[in-house]
């Protein structure tokens, strides 16, 4: 039995549902520590700062998926009408890198967005590509797919959440600051 499973069975046990521990850690996200929305002037920007870095996470997170959907679809491409050719990588560089390949019709081609997948690629290298036939200017490193934007992808939106988390756990503790200083006011 994993973690998973067993976590959510002590849920079943505690008569909480999976909805309600969602329910309650997005009302906590939103509106703070106490999960109840504050009407002080100050509760009300903090609320609206939470809202700003969730919607900004949530954004980057989007992106990220599709970064790893566009390398798919267009693997999907090549894979449909493949055409393998030997092509010398003319400029290299870390997210990019300009090729040349030829064709079996004798036609050389200079994808003007590079090579997918450039990564350990250096100047004057010899190497073998994958096209798309009816689109030349797609091409590939051979043996290379989307499964190599999964991590950056991922790590890309572990990070984006890790810092949202630090600024709503921080965001909770300025709440936390302003409403008892509000508290010792009010006594005074």
């Amino acid at each position: 039995m994993s973690w998973l499973s067993r976590f959510g069975a002590v849920l079943r046990l505690a008569g909480i549902s999976a909805a309600g521990v969602v329910l309650a850690l997005w009302a906590v996200m939103l509106h703070g520590p106490g999960g109840q929305v504050s009407h002080t002037r100050s509760g009300r920007i903090i609320r609206r700062v939470r809202i700003g870095v969730l919607i900004a996470t949530a954004l980057i997170t989007v992106q990220a998926v599709l970064l790893v959907a566009g390398a798919w679809r267009n693997d999907k491409q090549i894979e449909g009408n493949m055409g393998v050719a030997a092509a010398e990588v003319l400029d290299a560089g870390p997210r990019r890198s300009t090729i040349a390949f030829v064709t079996p019709d004798r036609v050389t081609y200079r994808p003007e967005l590079g090579v997918l997948y450039p990564s350990e690629l250096d100047t004057g290298m010899r190497i073998y590509v994958e096209y798309d036939r009816d689109d030349p200017n797609l091409v590939r490193v051979q043996h290379r797919d989307a499964r190599l934007a999964i991590i950056p992808a991922g790590s890309i939106i572990l990070l984006a959440w890790l810092v949202a988390g630090a600024l709503l756990i921080g965001l909770a503790v300025l709440e936390i600051r302003l409403d008892h200083r509000r508290a010792v006011n009010a006594v005074r």
